[in-house]
């Protein structure tokens, strides 16, 4: 019993460790770019030789990084997988070690406290998806609304056509 105490103890120092190298390497990359965009330009660049600047879409590579993506990945990501992988490690344990199951009430406490927000942003990030998922398909309805009414309008103009022959090859027999 005093191994898998420890195991969880070395498991939670590590976690917290990589927690704080992550987030001094957050805070050490939005100080460098706060610096990069506040720093004032010494040397006026003539305006013949800049590059010209295409506007970028917003899934580009140049899209900031938001308060949300932060909270994401130093927070809830590691909740998800700490709590999925005790909850594994509970069981995987109490079904080889029965002092686990002495103390279950004790591990199924702490599943539950990890559980409730770790569920919580699953099911935000289910919500988001379901959110995608329906934008997509609102997309795929106009576009393939737009292709009905495009082949409409091109055979309504196909057979306009064919009557106008029609009515032109008339008229040049009736004028003979």
């Amino acid at each position: 019993m005093i191994e898998w105490i420890v195991i969880l103890e070395i498991l939670a120092v590590i976690m917290a460790l990589l927690a704080v190298a992550l987030a001094s390497g957050v805070l050490v990359n939005f100080a460098r770019h706060a610096l990069r965009k506040r720093k004032p330009q010494l040397v006026e660049v003539p305006k013949e030789k800049t590059k010209k600047e295409t506007p970028r879409m917003s899934k580009e590579k140049g899209e900031g990084v938001t308060f949300n993506d932060i909270f994401m990945f130093m927070i809830a990501v590691p909740l998800v997988l700490l709590w999925v992988g005790f909850a594994g490690f509970v069981i995987h344990t109490g079904l080889n070690n029965s002092a686990v199951l002495e103390n279950i009430e004790a591990y199924t406490t702490l599943i539950a406290i990890l559980g409730g927000p770790a569920l919580l942003i699953i099911k935000d990030a289910l919500d988001v998806w379901k959110q995608e998922q329906a934008e997509k398909t609102a997309f795929y309805k106009i576009k393939a609304q737009a292709v009905i009414d495009y082949n409409d309008a091109a055979q309504k103009q196909d057979q306009m056509i064919e009557t106008k022959a029609q009515e032109q090859e008339h008229k040049m027999e009736t004028k003979k």
